[in-house]
């Protein structure tokens, strides 16, 4: 039996690739039906103006030879011998054929064929009066006249006299089968382009969704197996290639960010360890406290409070850090040295000491305030801590240089020791002269930790003349 994991697992892939398959379809079939309706409408317009102007054309054409017979039989007096056969010095006949192709055929005057045309073109009751008719030049047309398996247009114009009437005849089912034939190509381009189009919307549909499938393939994996180091190989510079590299870069943020948390535990768990054993031990002794003397009494006392309170302490900052890592507090305009003000003020009241702030240049930046001035007060606690019997005031300074905004606290304590600069910053960690006063090591860790948040980075030196110098920058606006 699977287990439910899986058959849900295999299921997801299934949407997935079916989703992935109706979007391709989508891509095949747009390509497919846009290409149809645009190469459709082109053909069709575009058949449509030849076949126009290859009728009109036609026509006119036609329609010329006729009125150049009518000029020609009313201002000659012509006969049936004139049309009756072609003059090699161009006679009227030629004149009539030559340019325009046109068949010709001459009536008698009682409406016999005297030469029969090529085509035979037929003689009906509305054309023979005109061979007997005096007035030259009368017209008598015929449209879509049926001569074996073409169709012409016939006009019959009288000679006049009653000499005759010459019949002339122009064949329109040749460009009838042309354009028909025309149409037939057409139609057979429109489908090859519909085809085209939808082996290329295939084409482009695939590559595309290629890289979702790895995308979605890649999502599936981080569901099934957890692991966030996945690597998603897509490449390119389009939406596709923005979207993996932003999910590329997501994965690689909550992989940092478990790495973080996992090592928050570790280093919890390992600093834990020492306050509360003590806890336990003093704790077992007060199972004995009436067999002690008064004086071990009060030591053990002031113990557990004092482990107590390093707990309490230890915890809160454990807390405050892991906060500083998932800060949801909403970025704003703060003035920096509206900051330094408050944790001066809260500082003396705490410590009693003087704690003087100095101002230079405008201070204003893009920040959080909680975090900010979590940060600022670790550092004047920490200077007050090492500083304790100090007599000259904690110095907070706070100035703009470019872009960024600079922070250091000043005191005329120890001072730290060149191997402890590089290390200060380090999450747990205590310099060897500071472990035996009260801390937990986790101070300048969120300083370091809001920092970074902040686009800046955390400092330390040893001060001129005794003391040290801790801050940290903050990325101001242009």
């Amino acid at each position: 039996m699977r287990p439910p994991g899986a058959r849900h697992g295999r299921f997801g892939r299934w949407v997935a690739r079916a989703r992935l398959s109706s979007l391709r379809t989508t891509f095949t079939v747009s390509f497919a039906a846009v290409a149809a309706v645009v190469t459709v409408l082109v053909g069709f317009l575009s058949y449509d103006a030849a076949a126009r102007l290859v009728r009109v054309d036609q026509q006119t054409v036609f329609a010329g030879v006729v009125q150049d017979l009518l000029d020609e039989v009313r201002q000659t007096a012509l006969s049936p011998a004139d049309f009756a056969t072609a003059d090699a010095d161009g006679g009227p006949r030629d004149e009539i054929v030559r340019p325009s192709g046109t068949a010709v055929q001459v009536l008698g005057p009682d409406g016999s064929v005297v030469d029969r045309g090529h085509p035979a073109l037929p003689v009906g009751a509305d054309d023979r009066p005109l061979a007997a008719a005096q007035p030259a030049g009368r017209l008598v047309e015929h449209r879509d006249v049926d001569v074996g398996d073409d169709v012409y247009r016939v006009a019959t114009v009288s000679l006049g006299g009653g000499r005759g009437a010459v019949q002339v005849a122009q064949e329109f089912s040749g460009t009838e089968d042309l354009l028909r034939d025309l149409q037939q190509r057409t139609v057979l381009l429109v489908g090859a382009v519909v085809i085209a189009a939808g082996l290329f919307g295939w084409w482009l549909a695939r590559r595309i969704t290629s890289r979702l499938v790895r995308l979605a393939g890649a999502a599936e994996d981080v569901a099934r197996t957890g692991r966030l180091g996945i690597q998603v190989p897509v490449a390119g510079y389009d939406e596709v290639a923005r979207l993996g590299r932003s999910f590329d870069r997501m994965l690689g943020r909550l992989a940092q960010s478990e790495d973080d948390q996992r090592r928050l535990v570790q280093d919890a768990g390992h600093e834990l360890r020492t306050p509360l054993t003590s806890l336990r031990t003093n704790i077992s002794m007060l199972r004995r406290i009436d067999e002690l003397p008064p004086a071990v009494r009060e030591e053990l006392v002031a113990d557990l409070a004092q482990e107590s309170r390093e707990l309490t302490d230890l915890v809160n900052e454990l807390v405050a850090l892991a906060a500083g890592q998932s800060e949801t507090e909403p970025p704003r305009r703060v003035a920096v040295a509206e900051i330094a003000d408050d944790v001066a003020v809260a500082a003396r009241r705490r410590t009693g000491r003087a704690v003087t702030v100095r101002v230079s240049g405008d201070t204003v930046v893009e920040g959080r305030p909680a975090a900010l001035q979590r940060a600022v007060s670790n550092l004047v606690e920490n200077a007050a801590k090492f500083d304790r019997d100090g007599s000259g005031p904690i110095e907070l300074v706070v100035t703009r240089a470019g872009n960024t905004v600079r922070i250091e606290v000043l005191d005329r304590g120890p001072g730290i020791a060149e191997a402890d600069l590089d290390r200060i910053f380090d999450r747990f960690y205590r310099a060897p002269d500071a472990r035996s006063l009260p801390g937990s090591g986790l101070g300048l860790s969120i300083v370091r930790e809001v920092a970074a948040v902040h686009g800046g980075e955390p400092f330390a030196g040893r001060r001129e003349g005794g003391g040290s110098v801790t801050g940290f920058t903050v990325a101001a606006d242009g």
